[in-house]
């Protein structure tokens, strides 16, 4: 495998405060990588850096081999990057299926764009939901549905920030299913997250962020058992 996404040396600073402080990770290609830590570890601005939301203040971040560090958001989707937010950010006037819709319309031809929409629906469980208002869908569907926004266009990197946030313990799974599922298809992913059942179940290599630099990385085996790891994360809770 190959780096499908790089940062070198990322730095955020704020004044004296830094947020990320030179932080160097590789996402290899197929892979999928969660970004795990405590609360003001940095793992949010890490993110934003990634999709361009916000500039660094050193370092660089490569893409397929190219510089994007100066790039815009959008510059980037259009390399192939795509990104799920952790609060839905869906038409909830709309129906479901219009949600898609539009996620598709300036990238399918119209003719193709129902069967397009029908597989989507079928592959986010949602089929039978596909003429409801987005407003009327359970909290883990309205996750789901802004998957399938994301993942319409068929990204390469697909970035997702505390997509089971609120889920139940059962609407976590079926997410972590959706997300392999993905995987298999293609699409490299990095998550961050704070279940470590829903990280357990689909990480293939975690990133533990530790006051803006990266503390420890490895398989989730090799992270619950690293007891540095767990004095600063896990506490006295243990996932062995």
């Amino acid at each position: 495998m190959s780096a499908l996404l790089q940062t070198e040396a990322l730095d955020k600073h704020y004044g004296g405060l830094h947020v990320t402080a030179g932080v160097s990770l590789a996402l290899e290609e197929g892979e999928i990588h969660c970004l795990i830590g405590p609360n003001g570890a940095g793992k949010s601005t890490l993110f934003k850096l990634i999709l361009g939301a916000v500039l660094p203040s050193g370092g660089r971040i490569l893409y397929a081999g190219e510089d994007i560090t100066n790039l815009k958001p959008f510059q980037r989707i259009r390399r192939g990057m795509s990104v799920k937010f952790q609060v839905p950010g869906i038409f909830q006037a709309l129906t479901v299926r219009q949600n898609l819709a539009i996620a598709l319309q300036h990238h399918l031809a119209r003719a193709h764009l129902d069967r397009e929409i029908d597989r989507l629906l079928e592959f986010l469980g949602l089929h039978a939901a596909g003429l409801q208002r987005a407003s009327e869908l359970s909290h883990g569907q309205k996750q789901w549905l802004e998957i399938g926004m994301a993942v319409a266009l068929k990204p390469r990197l697909l970035l997702l920030d505390e997509p089971t946030a609120g889920m139940s313990p059962d609407e976590t799974h079926a997410t972590g299913e959706l997300v392999r599922s993905l995987n298999r298809a293609g699409v490299t992913v990095l998550a961050v997250e704070h279940d470590m059942e829903f990280v357990r179940q689909v990480a293939q290599r975690v990133s533990v962020l530790h006051l803006g630099r990266i503390f420890a990385q490895g398989s989730m085996q090799e992270i619950v058992a690293d007891e540095r790891v767990a004095e600063i994360y896990f506490g006295e809770t243990r996932y062995d």
